[in-house]
């Protein structure tokens, strides 16, 4: 096994954690070991307050030189949280314009009902404002892994609605997400975008760094990362992670 890099980033869903879930003890276990060796981001399409319950609690009472080295890009790298002074600041966070949300909320919406995308009786909202990204989950926010899971496995349909929500707003980003969902964020300000911020203020070369993900695939809203250069390692789930960086720290 190769050294540990400088600095591994990660996705969260179906990479950390199973969708929009806690992170499981074994995973709890090893991430904790590797925030004490080397620097660690999270990057994913959820809002702050989701890194906050899959990650950050689930993390527990860390010492607050080992929170330091966690960088967190929650909606795309759209938004970038460090640690400082004992609590979580805000380094940049892209929002949308009103007029770009409207837009992207009402496309979204139009386009899944000619789809024949759009719920009947979803588990919570489907349309979410994340203020620097609006989300389309197909089942709503609380739907359950295994249901979400079996909705899209081919990724056809997200595909089908990325495209067509695309050729609407040939402005903005429009990206598939996790296994039921499809994002949207302003032109240029995807996962690379934040791999890049994290390069200018770690000061650690985009050379340097490992990116983990489950969706590296040109469809995958992790693609922008391997694209732009950066070393990549695909993983099939929270436990195949989980196996890796078990090896990645071993003596």
């Amino acid at each position: 096994m190769p050294p540990i890099p400088q600095l591994v980033a990660f996705d969260l869903d179906d990479t950390l954690a199973p969708s929009k879930s806690p992170l499981e003890p074994r995973m709890r276990a090893v991430f904790a070991r590797l925030l004490d060796r080397t620097t660690v981001a999270v990057i994913s399409g959820g809002n702050f307050e989701q890194f906050e319950s899959q990650l950050l609690r689930s993390l527990g009472r860390l010492p607050e030189a080992a929170l330091e080295r966690l960088h967190l890009l929650p909606t795309c790298g759209t938004r970038y949280e460090r640690r400082s002074g004992g609590a979580w600041r805000t380094v940049y966070r892209e929002e949308l314009a009103p007029e770009e949300r409207d837009a992207a909320l009402a496309a979204l919406r139009e386009e899944a009902r000619r789809l024949g995308l759009w719920e009947a009786d979803p588990w919570g909202e489907i349309l979410e404002d994340r203020g620097s990204q609006v989300t389309f989950s197909a089942l709503g926010q609380r739907a359950p892994v295994a249901v979400k899971q079996g909705w899209d496995p081919d990724g056809a349909k997200k595909n089908a609605l990325r495209a067509a929500v695309q050729d609407r707003l040939p402005a903005l980003e429009v990206r598939s997400g996790g296994s039921t969902s499809v994002d949207i964020t302003r032109r240029g300000i995807d996962k690379a975008y934040g791999m890049r911020k994290l390069e200018t203020h770690t000061g650690i070369a985009l050379s340097e760094m490992l990116f983990v993900g489950d969706r590296l695939d040109p469809d995958g809203n992790d693609y922008p990362v391997r694209a732009l250069g950066v070393p990549c390692r695909a993983v099939t789930g929270w436990e195949d992670t989980a196996d890796f960086l078990e090896e990645l720290l071993a003596p």
